[in-house]
């Protein structure tokens, strides 16, 4: 479904940043979160975020990987826990396909 136009402006908003994944684990009691360390270089370091990707991505296989994330959503709890930004996929029919970066490009790098 084609969404609502946003001017230039709107989408400047947005730090979408390069991210390697430290850590991720199952959240217990959430069988489709996982929780993710993300470090986004020097800007943001470390951050949380907690994704619904446990169905689809086993947490071993994504450690050491680098991804494309949202590093400036606002903040939101879930399960008791803050998630701080958001992993960006292309949705399939199959499942989500994560937004993998060669491992040459610097944690934190924007996408502009």
């Amino acid at each position: 479904m084609k969404k609502t136009i946003i001017n230039y402006s709107d989408f400047q908003k947005l730090d979408i940043r390069v991210g390697e994944i430290k850590s991720a684990i199952n959240i217990p009691g959430a069988k489709k979160l996982l929780e993710l360390k993300v470090d986004f270089g020097e800007d943001y370091g470390e951050v949380t975020i907690l994704s619904g990707i446990a169905e689809f991505y086993k947490p071993e296989k994504l450690v050491g990987k680098k991804y494309l994330f949202v590093a400036n959503l606002e903040p939101k709890k879930l399960f008791g826990k803050e998630s701080q930004g958001m992993i960006l996929a292309v949705d399939t029919p199959a499942k989500p396909q994560l937004l993998k970066i060669g491992n040459k490009i610097t944690n934190g790098n924007n996408v502009r």
